[in-house]
């Protein structure tokens, strides 16, 4: 198994790291480090993966895993006893994963400069829309943390309708930047741009990260987009 280590500047008891699709056991449309159970992968498989993905980045505990459902619920991961519906966790202990799967959504790390507290966010446009940075943001009682934007569908690539660029510039005119006119009522949509914005909204200025694109790069990612049934990568989060 390969993985991308975060380039930011955490606190040194903060780890991180995001899964290619390499690596795995899953066959076909999942080949092969799928991490998620809910794409009609062979459970079992599934379970194996994890157990790579666990024992390769010797992770303290089991990933908090989540239902995600492109909202803008931020959970404390320390106290899920069960999956929840949710698309960001949050922790200030030691040994808690953070953890978020996806395949063209953005993965967002933040972590507080002083190592204490953490959290991992899904970030489609549907959850950026709906104020899913700012509720993870908000959970940490400090100043405002650091973010890494991991890998994402890239500007090139990301294709929306006039009512997806309508529905951001209601909330501000500054998300006019991240849209560009491809033909009528089709816009390209920067989600790194969309998600630096937001996390400027919160008071977070030190971003890091950025710069991938799922879709194109079919070697280390999946991407929904491109092939439709297919695995999801995991970014995961964690302190000492």
């Amino acid at each position: 198994m390969t993985w991308i280590k975060p380039d930011w500047p955490a606190a040194e008891n903060i780890h991180a790291a995001v899964t290619l699709r390499t690596g795995g056991s899953s066959l076909g449309a999942f080949q092969s480090l799928n991490s998620a159970l809910h794409v009609n992968d062979n459970p079992e498989t599934v379970r194996q993966n994890r157990k790579i993905i666990s024992q390769t980045l010797k992770l303290p505990s089991e990933p908090v895993w989540l239902e995600q459902i492109h909202s803008n619920r931020a959970i404390k991961a320390d106290q899920c006893t069960q999956i929840e519906k949710a698309d960001a966790s949050y922790t200030d202990q030691a040994g808690v994963v953070c953890t978020v799967m996806t395949a063209d959504c953005l993965p967002i790390l933040l972590a507080h400069s002083n190592g204490a507290e953490i959290a991992a966010i899904h970030a489609g446009w549907r959850g950026l829309l709906a104020g899913i940075i700012s509720n993870a943001a908000a959970m940490f009682s400090n100043s405002p943390p650091i973010a890494w934007l991991g890998p994402a569908i890239g500007p090139d690539c990301f294709e929306v309708g006039g009512e997806v660029k309508s529905s951001f510039a209601s909330k501000s005119a500054e998300f006019n930047t991240a849209f560009k006119q491809k033909k009528e009522n089709a816009y390209l949509a920067d989600i790194y741009q969309l998600a630096a914005i937001e996390l400027a909204k919160s008071g977070i200025s030190e971003i890091y990260g950025g710069g991938f694109c799922t879709v194109t790069d079919k070697q280390r990612f999946y991407s929904y987009r491109r092939d439709g049934e297919t695995g999801r990568m995991a970014t995961l989060i964690w302190r000492d």
